[in-house]
C-alpha cells in the first residue's frame, strides 16, 4: 500500500494479494439471540473485492478530526474513495480546497455549492471562483475500529 498524507486525510492504495480474503461465516451474525452454530457456511472474503467497485479509480483514506462525526465519520476511520463516481448533491466527497484535502457532504443547488459538515461545530463553506476546488473523489464506504 503506497500512503501519502495530505492535511486532514492520509491515503493510501489498495493492494491486492493473491491470498487476500478472511474467513468468512455467511450465517447472519445476530445482535439478539444466539443462532445454532450447525447454520454457518464457511468461505473466503475478500474485503477489496467486496468494497473496491474499480481498483483504478479506489483509494484508502484515513480521517483526522471530527468534523463528520454525524454522519458516522469518525477520527482514524478509513474511508474508501471512488473517484470514477459523478459527484452529486447529498453525497460524501473528498474534496481539494485551497491546498487541503477535506471530507464533506455536497450541498449543490443550481450553480451553487457548499461542502457541509456533519458537526454543528464546524461552518458550512460556500465554494466560490476565488476558491481552488476539485472534487476528487466520493466516499462508499467507512471501516471502523470498535
Amino acid at each position: 500500500m503506497i500512503k501519502h498524507k495530505s492535511g486532514s486525510l492520509t491515503f493510501y492504495i489498495p493492494d491486492a494479494t493473491a491470498q487476500s480474503g478472511a474467513h468468512f461465516f455467511d450465517a447472519g451474525i445476530s445482535a439478539g439471540f444466539p443462532s445454532p452454530a450447525e447454520d454457518f457456511k464457511e468461505e473466503r472474503l475478500s474485503l477489496d473485492e467486496t468494497l473496491v467497485k474499480n481498483k483504478e479509480a479506489t483509494f484508502y483514506a484515513r480521517v483526522s478530526g471530527q468534523s463528520m462525526i454525524g454522519a458516522g465519520l469518525d477520527d482514524n476511520d478509513l474511508l474508501v474513495i471512488d473517484r470514477s463516481l459523478e459527484p452529486a448533491n447529498n453525497k460524501i466527497a473528498v474534496c481539494f480546497l485551497d491546498g487541503e484535502f477535506t471530507v464533506k457532504r455536497l450541498r449543490v443547488e443550481k450553480k451553487e455549492v457548499w461542502l457541509q459538515p456533519e458537526n454543528p461545530n464546524y461552518p458550512i463553506i460556500k465554494i466560490t471562483e476565488d476558491n481552488n476546488f476539485l472534487i476528487w473523489g466520493i466516499v462508499t464506504n467507512v471501516i471502523k475500529k470498535v
